[in-house]
């Protein structure tokens, strides 16, 4: 039986060949392969279209990294804005919408998150305030961990069998609960309401 392929995307350095993958994605793939699956490498420097880059998978992982763009929905950038990949942007919004209409696995991750919301219509907080869910407990470091409340009879409820959970953050753009895109179901929430 062949290995279910799984779609990673991920930014570019100009630092980097394009082929070398950094190591925070390095681990993404690792977990794809314990699951059973094959990883496929996505980022903005591939040829291929869109379209044809999503026929040959099984299912996709829309991973973290930096800010969307937000003259994608409509806004100018906040002074905390930093890191934008235009190319990125336009691959994973093509991705994402290609895999709703396809009902292809979707998993979106951190900025994967914020991308399904813009891909689907939604905005995003561009800064949260305090910066509450990016240090880590006692303040150092690049996480901070928080629980979550969990929507009852969520599939995500069925699946961890739990309300809340504990998790780790590490962003500072969001989605609102007002910000939710028109076919989108939030399911669980961080304690200052964002969902996550």
């Amino acid at each position: 039986m062949e290995r279910p392929r799984i779609g990673i995307t991920r930014s570019l350095s100009p630092k980097r060949a394009v082929d070398d993958i950094p190591l925070t994605y390095q681990s993404y793939h690792a977990r794809v392969r314990e699951a059973g699956g094959e990883p496929v490498d996505l980022h903005p420097a591939l040829a291929a279209p869109p379209g044809r880059l999503i026929a040959a998978l099984d299912g996709l992982v829309i991973c973290g990294g930096p800010d969307l763009n937000p003259a994608l929905y409509g806004q100018t950038p906040h002074p905390e804005t930093v890191g934008i990949d235009d190319g990125r942007d336009v691959l994973e919004i093509a991705l994402i919408r290609l895999a709703i209409a396809q009902d292809l696995p979707l998993f979106a991750i951190c900025r994967g998150h914020q991308a399904l919301n813009v891909a689907c219509g939604g905005p995003l907080l561009q800064h949260i305030v305090g910066d509450g869910h990016r240090a880590h407990e006692g303040g150092v470091g690049a996480s901070r961990f928080h629980d979550i409340v969990i929507a009852e009879g969520s599939r995500l409820h069925r699946l961890l069998g739990a309300r809340r959970l504990r998790v780790n953050s590490r962003h500072h753009q969001a989605v609102t609960a007002d910000g939710v895109a028109p076919d989108l179901i939030p399911t669980a929430w961080s304690p200052d309401g964002l969902v996550e």
